[in-house]
């Protein structure tokens, strides 16, 4: 009996070092469900390590009820987790792990037909453990190039927090107060109480965010939201 044949060839797996197309990207990862994070980082696929509770989920947690408790304050603003960019250049596609952005009728970003966040979002935040120098090179580079207004870097075992603003093409270090609370320029009282997140101090970063989401500078900005027209279509 011949062998059995098929006119739908094996998609190939996906490999931490391949060098693919956005579309070859996409492709071989939708084909692999058990695969839960990669990116194409200038044409090049990362798989990143598996994940610990100490240097990343405990963070990425904290981080992640930060932002919520910002966001049920501030109507058109959007929280997203672990989900996929894309941006304009065809050889990047990141996985950030979180994203914060203003609604796609009135923010920088739009959702594509296929449920994907694309171009560059407000605020993207990584949680950097043994990828503090991607997180800090390559992927500051892409997120420059992009676009993306603010971007936070929390460096677990620096026990360091950097803060990113883009102004004039640049990325320039957000400056701390005193007391060490990090206030963004492009989310008028989101605010981060850097030590607090550090000591992973959840009602001490709470305190700092609902202080303020109670500013004048806050609510000036939800009134700037509501008034903003949407794009016409």
């Amino acid at each position: 009996m011949a062998p059995h044949m098929t006119t739908s060839p094996q998609i190939p797996l996906l490999r931490a070092g391949d060098r693919l197309t956005r579309a070859e990207f996409e492709r071989r990862y939708a084909a692999m469900p058990n695969v839960k994070k990669a990116e194409l980082l200038e044409g090049v696929v990362h798989m990143p390590s598996p994940v610990r509770h100490t240097h990343h989920g405990l963070p990425h947690g904290l981080l992640a009820r930060w932002l919520g408790d910002y966001v049920r304050a501030t109507p058109e603003s959007q929280l997203s987790i672990g989900a996929t960019l894309r941006l304009v250049d065809e050889n990047e596609e990141p996985q950030p792990d979180l994203v914060l952005f203003v609604s796609p009728t009135k923010g920088t970003a739009m959702i594509d037909a296929e449920g994907y966040l694309v171009g560059p979002p407000e605020l993207v935040v990584e949680v950097a453990a043994s990828s503090a120098a991607n997180d800090l090179d390559q992927k500051l580079r892409i997120y420059l190039r992009a676009g993306v207004s603010e971007y936070l870097v929390v460096r677990v075992e620096a026990a360091a927090v950097d803060w990113f603003v883009l102004r004039h093409g640049t990325y320039e270090r957000l400056p701390a107060d005193p007391r060490g609370i990090l206030r963004s320029e492009v989310f008028p009282g989101l605010w981060l109480d850097g030590p607090a997140l550090l000591r992973a101090d959840d009602p001490g970063m709470c305190a700092a965010v609902q202080t303020g989401v109670r500013s004048a500078e806050h609510a000036a900005f939800c009134e700037r939201l509501a008034r903003s027209p949407s794009p016409e279509p």
